[in-house]
């Protein structure tokens, strides 16, 4: 292994330490402490919604925020300082019993795992991009079904000694612990190299024949146009896949057919991201990258109507499973798919497509629950979010072949 493929090894392994802390822990913690939370403070499934909208409400705005923030000479810095943000609101989930607190402290979370995923994100693709080795952006990903697979193991053990509290506490600790080895691997490169090869666009394109250089301007006015229909398709995504991503763990615990451990629900969720995304990667090669993201979403809407129609232990774990091997793999597809519609600007494109998303991210757990208390069934909480992904894929196969993506290499 040379010096370089050591370096992007390490910058790998930074950038999954990352989604650990910022999506596995800051973010997905929240859905296996939700039971033990409700059960101590007496909470209903409206008011546990409206504390994960408010979480999104902060991912929304920072990934808006990127598009405005002079980041592309500081990336490292700013990421920092989305750890920073993590790990203290984190651990401060643990030190109130105030609602009006700890939606505050969720907001903060979530714009802090914005930061950290979007600038995560385009450091890691755009590394690996330079040194040819795109293939191994489904690794990056697995840090969130890693984090989600390590904080759930850490749950019960830390709820028996120190109650709910001590486990956001705890888990305040661990995401100290991984950001040492981020804050060693994850490190402005040298010469820049992002700034470096953005900053001279014209020298290859300079040598191509005419007819070559008007192929890659259709090209990129193709993937202008297609970006509207990735982004609606992504902002259904956001609203249909997080009330699963809220919710099912409650769900688990509620039901008298589980007789298992409900966060045996959520190790499933962690184990089935952790490959998924290296997974649908491999299949874009070889099929696309819209028809995969295509496939992913009817496989995940399927998983999410799954325990309206099967509501024991087989089809919730069933569910998790599925739930669990699309949802990041989806991320990775179209974060993967808006870069190469911006290539030289990746922050900002996968930033605007974060944002979507976080839209859609904000309004689902609050609708869900509202509709989980006053009807006291999850049924129509979940059909309607298995519809709204299902209508995304329609949607994302539809526009994209109106606008003949597919020509230019939109596959």
């Amino acid at each position: 292994m040379t010096k370089r493929d050591g370096s992007l090894v390490l910058l790998l392994a930074g950038g999954i330490c990352s989604l650990m802390i910022a999506m596995g822990i800051g973010r997905f913690a929240y859905t296996p402490i939700l039971p033990l939370m409700q059960t101590d403070l007496g909470f209903s499934d409206a008011w546990a919604g409206y504390l994960a909208s408010s979480n999104y409400a902060g991912y929304f705005l920072g990934a808006v925020l990127i598009g405005f923030l002079p980041v592309k000479k500081r990336k490292v810095l700013y990421l920092r300082s989305g750890f920073a943000a993590s790990i203290a609101t984190t651990g401060m989930m643990g030190l109130t019993h105030s609602f009006a607190l700890m939606l505050a402290i969720r907001f903060l979370s979530g714009l802090a795992s914005a930061l950290i995923f979007v600038l995560a994100s385009s450091i890691v693709l755009d590394r690996l991009a330079q040194a040819g080795k795109t293939g191994a952006s489904g690794y990056l990903y697995s840090g969130v079904g890693l984090g989600i697979i390590c904080s759930t193991l850490f749950i019960p053990w830390m709820n028996t000694f120190f109650m709910w509290d001590g486990v956001w506490i705890g888990l305040s600790l661990l995401s100290g612990l991984l950001a040492v080895f981020i804050w060693l691997w994850i490190k402005d490169s040298p010469d820049n190299l992002g700034h470096h090869a953005a900053s001279k666009p014209d020298q290859p394109a300079a040598k191509e024949p005419k007819a070559a250089e008007e192929r890659k301007a259709n090209a990129r006015a193709s993937s202008r146009k297609a970006l509207p229909w990735l982004a609606i398709a992504y902002g259904l995504e956001g609203l249909g896949y997080i009330v699963t991503g809220t919710f099912i763990v409650s769900i688990a615990d509620k039901a008298s057919t589980f007789t298992a451990n409900s966060s045996v629900v959520w190790i499933l969720v962690g184990l089935g991201a952790i490959p998924s995304c290296i997974i649908w990667a491999a299949l874009a090669k070889t099929r696309g990258y819209v028809r995969s993201l295509v496939l992913a979403m009817v496989v995940q809407a399927i998983g999410i109507a799954m325990p309206v129609f099967w509501l024991n232990q087989t089809g919730i774990m069933i569910s998790a499973l599925l739930f669990g091997a699309t949802f990041m793999g989806i991320t990775t597809l179209a974060t993967t798919l808006a870069r190469q519609m911006s290539p030289a600007n990746s922050s900002r494109i996968i930033g605007f497509l974060t944002a979507v998303y976080g839209a859609g991210q904000m309004a689902g757990p609050a609708i869900a629950g509202f509709l989980m208390t006053h009807t006291q069934s999850f049924h129509a909480a979940l059909l309607g979010a298995a519809g709204a992904v299902f209508a995304g894929a329609v949607l994302l196969a539809i526009g994209l072949r109106l606008e003949q993506g597919q020509k230019h290499g939109l596959r």
